[in-house]
């Protein structure tokens, strides 16, 4: 297995195969959440065994289950994914599109989001209290044998886990860790720590696959025009849009 600096060598583009950005849970194949009269099978969800380690549901707390509630009756719309939102940790590893993990032989780590052309990086150092909250947070890595542990503190709490509602708060701790297992594939576990919004700490596991085409690479994926209409159109106040100049 191939290093870098001593450590296993994550470089690549990385993607899931799964449908957890749908719902963290197990869940049946459902009907297009929104006009399925228009999308028909086109915009169904697609059935899944979920990623939810040792659960089959999210231990929420009671008041927490009832913003989450709100949150899944107002999906898809409600969803910040929807809105061209930056995705928060972790969705942004298990969204619909690959990233890219850029390792140096010593210091910090990028990692770098196809969808909305979204980045973070991993600080190589100890964990600290970060000054101001953001939607991907901030991260602090190490390296445990041959895992990276990454810790990311301090989001926003306006992200959400995944298309049904789940969410988190500003005071969540989000532990990933990344364990390669051969050079195409990566164990991706995620334990969040949400006293906040949780009874107790959860955790998901999914496996991570590396592109090996030849061009493999990130796209274009700044999503905010295919946005405008759906965060801005209300003041349109229903009138059509003209370029006309008047008479």
């Amino acid at each position: 297995m191939a290093t870098l600096g001593g450590h296993p060598n994550l470089n690549g583009v990385w993607q899931v195969m799964n449908t957890a950005d749908w719902d963290l849970r197990p869940h049946d194949a459902a009907q297009a959440p929104a006009a399925p009269e228009k999308l028909g099978a086109l915009g169904a969800e697609p059935p899944s065994l979920g990623v939810l380690v040792g659960d089959t549901d999210i231990p929420y707390k009671a008041d927490a289950r009832a913003q989450y509630e709100t949150n899944k009756k107002g999906a898809p719309k409600a969803d910040p994914e929807a809105a061209c939102y930056l995705p928060g940790i972790p969705r942004a590893t298990y969204i619909d599109h690959p990233f890219q993990i850029v390792q140096a032989g010593d210091g910090d780590m990028l990692m770098a989001y196809q969808y909305a052309s979204a980045n973070r990086l991993i600080k190589m150092s100890k964990v600290e209290v970060p000054p101001i909250d953001t939607w991907m947070g901030t991260s602090y890595g190490q390296w445990e044998g041959k895992t990276l542990k990454v810790t990311t503190l301090s989001q926003n709490g306006m992200s959400w886990l995944d298309r049904a509602g789940d969410y988190l708060s500003p005071n969540a701790t989000v532990t990933e860790r990344f364990t390669l297992k051969d050079h195409d594939h990566m164990m991706y576990d995620v334990t969040i720590d949400d006293p906040t919004v949780f009874s107790k700490p959860w955790k998901i596991s999914m496996v991570l696959y590396r592109h090996v085409e030849p061009n493999a690479q990130l796209l274009d994926f700044r999503c905010v025009p295919f946005a405008d209409l759906l965060v801005y159109g209300d003041l349109l106040n229903d009138k059509p849009v003209t370029t006309d100049k008047p008479k």
